[in-house]
């Protein structure tokens, strides 16, 4: 039997499967519902799953009961009225069987997603035994989306609700985790945390097809994929006949007592690959949908640094999918911008830049890093205040706290003769430079040529100047992938973001 009749005789028997596993369905909640959920207080609850075409469905969470119908694809979606913190309680749905759930709980409920950075675990990071022998939070709950990918929007997700303890925290996301306990000491109230990330992964992998094939700066992506995805039946002839020859060669070394060569290896399958543009959406954020949530936090960007021009719009673009797609309106979404990494190929300021021009979108916020990062480590293991400053955003912007919640934010420059002058949002109780002179400020003059400059902090401004340049009229503050020496804060303790008042192209203005 040759190699591609047997993948397609697997496939056959799959299919096979799935149609003799739909006979006579049970009621079958989406994997979201079970003993331990958390579920968004102040929203509509949406509750569905699957059962028999036509089958009466009944859920009962406290004194609500609603029924529906399965339709004629066996699948069904109820909608209860919204509920205020509370818990815990049991909910029932059933049809032709009943499934109760317990310890259900009405709190607030996070979307964690991003690269390696919001992948990385609590066990890796500062002081990781303290940390888990210290995570007792029963009110704190846990949902880790497996990492898969597709090309369609899936249903479903194989996962399940997990309390926050020793035992379940350690491979749970840091950056999520430290977020949430900070939410949850702070307001006093249950917390669940969806953890969907992936290492390694691109923007372009969790943004919804329809917006990715609607943004012109996308289509090279979009085009590169659909090609990748064309060259699979061809790149499987070749193994099968690869494959063949192998045989022939391998049988004529054993035979003459020579070393048999290495069998040909198949080709990464690109359906799988991570990098599949919307492919990690379809699988790992869509089936999410339309679970209400208070928002979502993000760890993402190093694997568009090269593209930073191009994220500018990508990035924007990937978050009002996801708000198109769940239809909750702007729901918050945080994200951390770059930490400080030496070896950042020199484009890490313009990513960083990009992520600073998302904020222009409603409901958005940002956590700089650039203080807490590793020069030699692209996984930095200080996530404790990574997840902390996510949380006074979320604390200051949907909790009603009045706090400081982010660093100094470039506002605007005045030209004052051979200096320049900058004034700044998020300045909180005022300017400092941390420990010791302030640094970190280049500054050029029409040549395009920066110079390292003097910087001082007058009232709520800094004044930039360089006797190396008379006539200034651009400054850049934390402009390299490792701005160590950059050292701008706010009383409150919280960085200023790198930012340059300039608009000249940068290393990827032309990078698709």
């Amino acid at each position: 039997m040759t190699l591609r009749r047997t993948i397609k005789l697997a496939g056959v028997l799959v299919a096979l499967g799935l149609c003799l596993a739909s006979v006579n369905a049970e009621v079958k909640p989406h994997a979201l519902f079970g003993d331990h959920m958390v579920l968004q207080q102040g929203k509509t609850i949406h509750v569905w799953g699957t059962a028999d075409a036509g089958e009466k469905v009944t859920v009962q969470l406290a004194k609500q009961k609603k029924s529906t119908t399965a339709d004629d694809s066996g699948e069904w979606k109820v909608a209860l009225k919204k509920m205020a913190v509370g818990g815990p309680y049991s909910m029932t749905i059933s049809g032709k069987n009943s499934i109760t759930y317990n310890n259900v709980m009405l709190g607030e409920v996070w979307v964690c997603s991003g690269q390696s950075n919001m992948q990385w675990t609590v066990s890796n990071s500062n002081n990781p035994d303290y940390e888990i022998k210290m995570a007792n939070y029963p009110k704190i709950r846990l949902f880790s989306v497996p990492r898969v990918t597709a090309g369609k929007p899936q249903q479903n997700v194989n996962a399940e609700w997990q309390e926050c303890n020793p035992s379940t925290i350690p491979g749970f996301s840091a950056v999520a985790y430290f977020f949430g306990r900070e939410l949850n000491t702070r307001l006093n109230v249950p917390i669940g945390l969806i953890h969907t990330s992936w290492g390694g992964t691109p923007a372009e992998a969790w943004t919804r097809q329809q917006e990715l094939e609607d943004l012109p700066i996308a289509s090279k992506i979009v085009e590169d994929g659909k090609n990748k995805l064309a060259n699979i039946p061809n790149q499987l002839e070749k193994l099968e006949q690869d494959y063949m020859d192998w045989k022939d060669r391998a049988a004529t070394a054993e035979y003459n007592g020579d070393p048999v060569p290495e069998a040909p290896r198949p080709p990464d399958d690109f359906r799988r690959h991570p990098w599949r543009p919307s492919g990690l959406y379809n699988a790992m954020i869509a089936p999410l949908i339309p679970y209400s949530i208070q928002g979502a936090i993000w760890y993402q960007g190093e694997s568009n640094a090269g593209r930073a021009y191009q994220y500018r719009e990508l990035f924007p673009t990937m978050i009002q999918s996801w708000r198109n797609a769940w239809d909750q309106g702007d729901f918050p979404f945080y994200f951390v911008q770059l930490a400080n990494f030496k070896p950042g190929g020199g484009n890490w300021p313009e990513l960083r830049e990009a992520q600073t021009m998302t904020l222009s979108l409603p409901n958005t916020g940002m956590a700089v890093t650039t203080d807490i990062g590793d020069p030699v480590d692209i996984h930095p293991r200080n996530k404790q205040d990574v997840g902390k400053r996510l949380a006074l955003v979320a604390l200051a912007r949907d909790y009603g706290h009045d706090i400081v919640y982010s660093g100094p934010m470039y506002k605007a420059m005045d030209k004052k003769g051979n200096s320049i002058a900058l004034s700044f949002d998020h300045i909180g109780s005022g300017l400092v430079a941390m420990g010791g002179e302030l640094d970190g400020f280049i500054i050029a003059g029409a040549d395009k040529e920066f110079h390292p400059a003097t910087a001082k902090i007058e009232g709520d401004a800094v004044i930039v100047s360089s006797d190396a340049v008379s006539s200034p009229v651009a400054v850049r503050y934390a402009w390299t992938d490792n701005p160590e020496e950059a050292n701008l804060f706010n009383k409150e303790g919280l960085p200023a973001s790198s930012f340059r008042t300039d608009e000249w192209p940068g290393q990827t203005v032309d990078n698709r």
